[in-house]
């Protein structure tokens, strides 16, 4: 699974901070009843069983990063978009850990 590390002052950690405050497509990968109960602030819900029939969701962003609960889904969802051609996916790992950014 490729997930940006959590040690703090880490490089990717600041990456990922300057992504999400330039704006990065924050795309939550979790069921719609799992976004019901919690969601990052400004993040769009795609569940994984539906990233490859909404490819066009993620069609001109210069920055996309996906996450779930515990990082296998996102990791998933990073694999299918990769697959489609788009190369700008970061798995941010879980939910709590992008909220801490936004």
């Amino acid at each position: 699974m490729e997930i940006l590390s959590n040690t703090s002052g880490s490089g990717a950690t600041a990456d990922l901070k300057t992504m999400i405050e330039e704006g990065a497509f924050l795309a939550d990968v979790r069921t719609p009843a799992e976004f019901a109960e919690g969601y990052v602030k400004g993040s769009v819900n795609v569940p994984l069983d539906r990233i490859a029939a909404e490819l066009a969701t993620f069609q001109h962003k210069k920055n996309i990063i996906v996450f779930c609960r515990s990082g296998a889904r996102s990791s998933q969802a990073k694999a299918i978009l990769n697959q489609h051609g788009f190369n700008n996916v970061i798995n941010g790992g879980t939910l709590d850990y992008i909220n801490q950014f936004v």
